[in-house]
């Protein structure tokens, strides 16, 4: 279904040209020329548009849109008042009432459809899956109609225009997927101009551009390329290769849908706020900043200018320097001061060529500074410059406002993750005390009622040997020594899982420790392993470490207790406690791979004793895992998992190198 506007303007001439430009576009309108048809038509009929003269034969076109925005709801018809720029109070009084938008007269009527079509959405871009859209400029009429229908015939849907300022402003609207333009235009803008315009917008920038001449002249292609045209193809050039071209550079465009634009098109509907004491200078102003397509709303003073600002936000501001009353200096400092207006761009104009006067301008924020001229082709090139500065910022400030989004949901969702994570460390840990008591229970039942009925044996076993040795038979005076070794035995393997257990739960507290001194305390408490036999130590430079004194000394107690024990068949035990750095070990092969930093200290106690098969060395570390029989060497197997235990608890780490009746060296770092 069409979208209907209706158009209210005592004027003929108005009414006739917006309805043929309207109709033209897809839209049904009606046409009134006084307040009474247009409250007839709006009684019987709904609209998705009103555009609405000011001053009316039969009353004020301000009661009619009062009346509109008072009885509909939000969802009401967009209304744009149409009318002269005499009076600035006009305007005012306008938006103040409740207009979407205020056009001064004389207006470009492709620049009201192109303002219309955004107020009621028929300008979005073609949803992903249906027929790409083709904007076809070109001024023959018979080429357009004829070479439209070929497309149409291919699946297109194709928008034309006549000129190249009616085919940007189009484009806007229309969003196309494809552009296909001829090389000469009516008018002031050619085919390379728009293609280069069109590229020059961020909106457009990957948007394919197809220029399509009869012109032969040395150079055009290679000018046309380098103003940003994606292919040139001559008239005369057989159709289906024409069309072969069209839909090579559609391809890329067809695999995705369109991605919303981050920012307002360079190309789209622009108020430009001219500020000027001289009507004469404003008007020519006015007369030929509207021939670029731009809206123009004009003020006389630096006071007019910023009550419309209150409520209408232009895209550019063009600013008297000389002005009565406030400044232009004056008033660019207020508007740059003001947190809303402070990104638009001020444009210094000013008879004065002097430097200071420029100086002075710049300094309180201008943004650019123009002689006035009767020329005003550079004046509006460095417009076209400070609208294309403003949409470069904005879709910087649109890219900072999405990473900043983007990051505050990654910060949410990080404190969401570190809540998930406080409370999992909040159930463990209470069930890691949960099992810790249950830990220290079963401790009580070891050391207490476990102990007990040991004691009790042991005790008993004991006193029959002592008291009925002379009634026991031998044999059953061996049964009884094998009870109390094996009841000895039981009681050192619970001491050890009790020792085992407490180093679990103990805390330790590292200090600057002689590792010499802890390895001399060590070889003193083990003095009655060694007796009756010949013992050497080597005992190699020991530098200090940072670590839990009594938990080092416990280490090398066991580790040396390991080698005097498996030393023993030697007729001579050689022990040797050094210190030495992963660098140094890098080449023996013997250094785990996660070990990588070359200074790090390593610790090692090497004996000469019965050694074992390294494929068992898995084992060594585990609670009750032995490599030899109790008939040749006792123990709980509980004391190498002591020294892991202790080795982990700083950090380190503790391996082990040996062989068959080679002896064994087990090396351990202490951390940091």
């Amino acid at each position: 279904m069409k979208p209907a506007v209706l158009i209210v303007d005592d004027s003929l001439t108005v009414r006739m040209d917006l309805s043929e430009t309207f109709e033209s576009a897809g839209y049904q309108v009606t046409a009134c020329d006084t307040l009474r048809s247009a409250r007839n038509a709006l009684a019987h009929g709904e609209f998705s548009l009103v555009i609405l003269d000011v001053l009316l034969p039969d009353g004020d076109g301000l009661a009619l849109l009062r009346e509109i925005k008072q009885t509909s709801d939000r969802n009401g018809p967009p209304v744009i008042l149409l009318s002269t720029e005499a009076e600035v109070r006009d305007r005012v009084r306008g938006l103040e009432t409740g207009a979407d938008e205020y056009i001064g007269k004389p207006y470009d009527s492709i620049h009201v459809l192109a303002r219309a079509r955004q107020l009621t959405s028929t300008g979005e871009p073609v949803e992903a899956g249906t027929a790409p859209t083709l904007l076809l400029i070109d001024d023959s009429a018979t080429f357009r109609s004829e070479f439209q229908e070929v497309l149409e015939q291919r699946g297109y849907h194709v928008v034309t225009a006549e000129t190249g300022e009616e085919g940007l402003r189009t484009a806007v609207a229309a969003r196309p997927a494809g552009v296909i333009v001829d090389g000469m235009l009516p008018g002031g803008i050619d085919g390379a101009t728009v293609i280069r315009r069109l590229k020059q917008d961020l909106i457009f920038r990957d948007t394919p551009c197809l220029l399509l001449t009869a012109a032969d002249k040395p150079g055009d292609e290679l000018r046309t390329l380098d103003a940003g045209a994606d292919a040139y193809v001559r008239k005369d050039t057989d159709i289906d290769v024409i069309l072969a071209r069209i839909l090579a550079l559609l391809r890329p465009m067809t695999a995705t849908s369109p991605a919303e634009p981050p920012v307002s098109s360079l190309l789209g509907p622009k108020k430009i706020l001219a500020v000027d004491d001289s009507a004469t200078y404003l008007n020519e102003l006015a007369s030929e900043l509207r021939q670029e397509g731009y809206d123009t709303i004009l003020a006389s003073s630096g006071n007019e200018a910023l009550d419309l600002l209150k409520l209408q936000v232009p895209d550019c501001i063009l600013l008297d320097l000389m002005m009565p009353g406030l400044s232009g200096r004056e008033t660019c400092h207020l508007i740059k001061q003001n947190e809303t207006w402070r990104h638009i761009p001020v444009v210094i104009l000013t008879a004065v060529e002097e430097a200071q006067a420029m100086i002075e301008g710049i300094n309180a924020g201008a943004d650019d500074y123009i002689p006035k001229s009767s020329e005003f082709d550079v004046l509006k090139a460095r417009v076209r410059a400070q609208l294309r500065r403003k949409q470069f910022e904005e879709e910087y400030r649109t890219v900072q406002h999405r990473l900043l989004e983007k990051e505050l949901q990654a910060a949410a969702a990080i404190r969401t993750l570190n809540l998930e994570l406080e409370n999992r460390v909040q159930q463990r840990t209470a069930e890691l005390q949960f099992a810790n008591e249950e830990l220290e229970s079963f401790s009580y039942s070891v050391s207490h009622d476990l102990r007990a009925p040991l004691r009790a044996i042991d005790g008993f076993s004991k006193m029959l040997l002592e008291d009925f040795d002379h009634q026991l038979p031998a044999e059953g005076q061996r049964y009884l020594k094998v009870i109390r070794q094996n009841t000895a035995h039981m009681t050192a393997l619970i001491e050890d899982l009790l020792a085992l257990s407490r180093l679990g739960r103990t805390a330790i507290t590292k200090r600057r420790v002689s590792i010499g001194e802890i390895v001399c305390q060590a070889i003193e408490d083990l003095k009655p392993e060694q007796k009756g036999r010949m013992v050497e130590f080597a005992i190699g430079e020991l530098p200090a470490h940072s670590a839990d004194g009594l938990l080092v000394r416990q280490v090398f107690v066991n580790l040396l207790s390991n080698a005097l024990k498996y030393t023993r068949p030697r007729e001579k035990a050689h022990i040797e406690i050094g210190a030495t750095t992963v660098g140094s070990l890098r080449d023996s092969g013997v250094i785990p791979g996660d070990l990588v930093d070359p200074q790090a200290r390593v610790y090692f106690v090497r004996d000469n004793g019965v050694g074992f098969d390294m494929k068992y060395a898995d084992r060594l570390f585990s609670p009750f895992q032995r490599l030899h029989r109790s008939e040749e060497f006792e123990g709980t197997g509980i004391g190498l998992t002591t020294v892991q235990r202790i080795v982990r608890k700083h950090g380190g780490r503790v391996w082990v190198n040996a062989a068959i009746d080679r002896g064994a060296v087990f090396y351990f770092t202490l951390g940091e």
